[in-house]
C-alpha cells in the first residue's frame, strides 16, 4: 500500500480534529472559532467543511454555524450493533450473577448515554433502564466512572439516587478501546454490598472492553 503523503495526512488529520471540535461542542461552532481552536487559517477550515458537508458528516445551522450532519448518525447506527453484539455476553453474565439491571453507558460529549441494557431474567424487581437513557457525565455512577477512566483510574464507582431517586449503581470504566469511552455498571433498587459486586462489575467491564479489542 502507498504512503500518504504528507500534505494529505496532514489534511485528514485536521479533518478529524475539525469533527471532534464539532462534536465535542453541542451549540456548534463558527468558521472562525474552529481555526483559532485548531491553529489554522479560516481559507483551511473553509475547504475542510465543504469537503465534510459533501458527505453528510457537518451542517450549518441558520446562524451558520457547524453541526454535525446525519451523516455521523449514520455511521453510529452501522456501528451500535456490532458494539452491542459484543458486549452483550458479559453483560447477561452480569446481570444474572447481581440479579440487577446490567448497562454499557458511552460517553457523547457532555453526556452519559446507555448504549445497551439487559434485565436480570430470575429477579422479581428490577430497575426499568432503558436504552438510549442519557444524563450528564458527572452524575450517577456510570457517568462518573467513565470520567475515572479519562484519569487512567480502573476501580469501581458508587452511587445512590444520582439519576433515578432511590436507585443505587455501581460501575467501572471500560479500558483500552480506541474511540470508545465507556463504562459497564449495575444498577438496583436495593444497595450493593461493594466488596461483592464491585470485583464483578470490574470483570465485566474487562470482559467487554476484550471484546471490543
Amino acid at each position: 500500500m502507498a504512503t500518504p503523503r504528507p500534505e494529505t495526512a496532514q489534511t485528514l488529520d485536521r479533518g478529524l480534529r475539525l469533527l471532534h471540535l464539532v462534536a465535542d461542542t453541542p451549540g456548534g461552532v463558527t468558521v472562525t472559532e474552529a481555526a483559532n481552536n485548531l491553529g489554522v487559517g479560516r481559507a483551511v477550515i473553509y475547504r475542510l467543511v465543504g469537503t465534510l458537508i459533501q458527505h453528510g458528516f457537518v451542517r450549518r445551522d441558520r446562524g451558520g454555524r457547524l453541526r454535525l450532519g446525519a451523516g455521523v448518525l449514520q455511521l453510529a447506527r452501522r456501528a451500535q450493533p456490532l458494539v452491542a453484539d459484543a458486549a452483550l455476553p458479559a453483560l447477561r453474565r452480569l446481570a444474572e450473577d447481581v440479579g440487577a439491571t446490567a448497562h454499557l453507558t458511552v460517553a457523547e460529549g457532555a453526556e452519559a448515554v446507555a448504549l445497551v441494557v439487559v434485565e436480570p431474567t430470575w429477579t422479581q424487581f428490577h430497575v426499568a433502564y432503558r436504552t438510549g437513557s442519557r444524563h450528564a457525565l458527572d452524575r450517577g455512577a456510570a457517568g462518573r466512572a467513565i470520567l475515572a477512566g479519562r484519569r487512567g483510574e480502573d476501580g469501581v464507582v458508587l452511587s445512590e439516587g444520582e439519576i433515578q431517586p432511590g436507585a443505587h449503581g455501581v460501575a467501572a470504566p471500560v479500558l483500552g478501546v480506541d474511540g470508545l469511552e465507556g463504562s459497564v455498571g449495575v444498577v438496583a433498587l436495593v444497595p450493593f454490598d461493594p466488596g461483592n459486586v464491585g470485583p464483578r462489575v470490574r470483570a465485566a467491564a474487562t470482559a467487554v472492553a476484550r471484546a471490543l479489542a
